[in-house]
């Protein structure tokens, strides 16, 4: 939470509590009896801003209303205890998450893993079996309309009407929304320009590629100005630079929204999200920041050393000495040049690169390169979501 006082004249008045509207913006507040300091701005108020007034005693007997501002964290999506089945299978299977507003939580896992099952249950396209599901401050199943008036949603696959133009679709889908007259055209004309759609616009959705039908239904999702966006894989069928465009679009949304994606492409992870799931088979099974992710992956803190003109065995065996080396490995041996890496054990990969350094030195070794690892999401993800059988076939074990 961050707090900001700003004293503002009001002569006599009694104590009042101001509450904007989500996502204003106040650069100065008025009343009758006083007016705010020359100079004195209020700043823009961050996920949930409260603001209350006392009244204090100034210079001259004359009253002050000293004005507070408490920023706090706003859960716009709250999962417990989620639970879907299909028959005999469960899909998901009994978890927990929130996500804040200014958040953008990627999705990860398998294909079958249960990650659009949970969209779906989260936008109310599916009913759950089990557990609760609060967007804003409203239930999904109790209060289906209000829940979904605060949403935007990207499904797999985005239907579409294939027989209408770009815009004429936005237009039925703003109408859809409730919006009209100026409203409307603002909000259509609005998201094409967000969604580079200005060379198809007058095209039907059925001469569209791929990638341009998919950003249609993307604009559809923006129409209302949603503060929570679920977007089931929002890049599938997108060129580089239409991925590119797309996660430009994501991270400058997520200062005001509460933003869900789900991606089978990693780099997006890393690149637009502050924090990740991992689900695999109807389960939550790492959830953490990509730094924190990453910092799960056995390379994490490893030391990669590259030598010219010694001994593989001398040097993995040396190494392997030092005390913060939890093991070796060899990996290439090319034009007498050795490549080796030192992995760290739990408690020392921050002294690790200092110790290999200090080694290297004292042997006289003759080194290309040293380099610190930073640890891969991809190998986390295999090793978290890898099927138990490959697993204890790749740990030499005989299931």
């Amino acid at each position: 939470m961050r707090r900001q006082e700003t004293s503002t004249g009001l002569h006599g008045h009694e104590p009042l509590e101001l509450r904007p509207a989500t996502g204003a913006h106040p650069t100065r507040i008025e009343r009758s009896a006083g007016r705010r300091e020359a100079g004195a701005s209020a700043p823009a108020p961050q996920r949930n801003a409260h603001f209350g007034c006392r009244l204090v005693e100034g210079a001259g007997g004359h009253s002050k209303a000293r004005l507070r501002y408490h920023y706090e964290s706003e859960d716009m999506i709250k999962v417990e205890n989620l639970r879907k089945t299909f028959g005999p299978k469960v899909a998901v299977n009994n978890i927990s998450f929130n996500v804040e507003r200014g958040e953008v939580l990627g999705f990860l896992g398998p294909n079958g893993a249960g990650k659009s099952t949970t969209m779906r249950m989260i936008t109310g396209f599916y009913p759950p079996d089990a557990g609760t599901i609060r967007v804003g401050n409203h239930d999904v199943v109790e209060e289906p309309i209000q829940a979904k008036r605060l949403i935007g949603y990207l499904p797999e696959n985005a239907p579409s009407y294939s027989d209408m133009t770009v815009r004429g679709f936005l237009g039925f889908a703003a109408e859809v929304r409730g919006l009209r007259g100026h409203a409307k055209r603002n909000a259509v004309n609005g998201v094409i320009e967000m969604c580079f759609l200005d060379a198809v616009v007058n095209q039907s959705v059925d001469t569209l590629s791929k990638g341009y039908k998919h950003r249609t239904c993307l604009a559809q999702s923006l129409l209302h100005d949603p503060e929570v966006l679920i977007l089931d894989e929002p890049t599938d069928g997108l060129d580089p630079n239409q991925k590119f465009e797309v996660r430009s679009l994501i991270k400058r949304m997520s200062e005001k929204k509460a933003i869900v994606f789900s991606t089978h492409i990693l780099e997006e992870v890393e690149s637009v999200c502050t924090r990740a799931i991992i689900i695999d088979r109807g389960v939550i099974v790492a959830n953490g920041t990509p730094e924190d992710l990453k910092a799960r992956s056995n390379l994490a803190g490893a030391v990669t050393l590259s030598v010219q003109g010694a001994n593989s065995q001398a040097i993995t065996d040396k190494l392997a000495s030092l005390p913060q080396v939890e093991q070796t490995q060899a990996i290439s041996v090319k034009d007498g040049v050795i490549v080796v890496r030192a992995f760290p054990r739990a408690s020392e990969a921050s002294a690790l690169a200092l110790g290999v350094a200090e080694l290297a030195r004292a042997q006289g070794w003759r080194v290309n390169e040293m380099r610190v690892e930073e640890g891969r999401l991809d190998e986390v993800f295999r090793r978290i979501t890898m099927p138990d059988t490959v697993k204890r076939a790749a740990a030499g074990v005989n299931a």
